[in-house]
């Protein structure tokens, strides 16, 4: 007896882009609250605004991306020491937030 040969699977057809999939999911209660207030806000259905509220999230974390990107791209480039330690806490503050390096007031 020999080994039989597995077949591979396909990974299933991609919906083309533009063209709605309808997709049930479950969200908190504290979550449809404030949907609910974006919906209403915005005079739109809870659908709309959940799609909405998606499109902003996926956007922005794209940008975040590509600041993360550019902010490591200065960092590696800059000679300067000055300059670069400045990249460096942009770099910091990129990946970590805008709090994550204390300023040293006393000085």
């Amino acid at each position: 007896m020999g080994i039989m040969p597995t077949r591979a699977k396909t990974p299933p057809p991609r919906s083309p882009k533009g063209r709605p999939v309808r997709q049930s999911v479950t969200i908190p209660a504290s979550l449809v609250a404030e949907v609910r207030r974006v919906a209403k806000e915005r005079h739109l259905t809870m659908s709309r605004a959940l799609v909405s509220l998606a499109e902003r999230g996926v956007r922005a974390e794209l940008d975040a991306k590509e600041n993360l990107k550019a902010t490591y791209r200065r960092f590696m480039e800059e000679q300067e020491p000055a300059r670069k330690n400045e990249a460096g806490k942009d770099l910091v503050r990129a990946i970590f937030g805008k709090d994550a390096i204390a300023e040293d007031t006393v000085l």
